[in-house]
């Protein structure tokens, strides 16, 4: 699976919150498996995102995921958000992927990143 360039710029639309386009690692913990995936855009209230289409039959409701920011983003070091998400939607695109929008329900921020440095 394969992230694509990352923007890390507000997305130019509507919406109350501000939008950032970037490509995190994100892993999805639901129904005792751990999935790998990547993020296309992140606010503090929602998230899209794409995973295999094989694991996104393992996502129909509620679930976590921990995501690793990068220090563009919190404009000081790489920090690990943990967050509690209601599923949205799911889209099928090409190549096997699926994209899916979460409400983010809470989060709590983590002193460490996910990966070493």
């Amino acid at each position: 699976m394969e992230p694509m360039a990352q923007d890390f710029a507000p997305s130019n639309d509507r919406r109350k919150r501000p939008r950032f386009h970037m490509n995190a690692p994100l892993t999805i913990y639901a129904k005792d498996h751990k999935i790998s995936a990547y993020t296309r855009d992140l606010s503090n209230r929602g998230v899209y995102f794409y995973l295999s289409l094989s694991d996104s039959a393992l996502i129909d409701d509620d679930f976590e995921f921990l995501v690793e920011l990068p220090p563009e983003i919190t404009l000081s070091t790489c920090c690990s958000i943990r967050c509690w998400a209601r599923l949205s939607r799911k889209e099928d695109t090409p190549g096997g992927m699926t994209g899916i929008a979460a409400e983010i329900l809470q989060y709590s921020i983590l002193r460490e990143p996910l990966t070493a440095a």
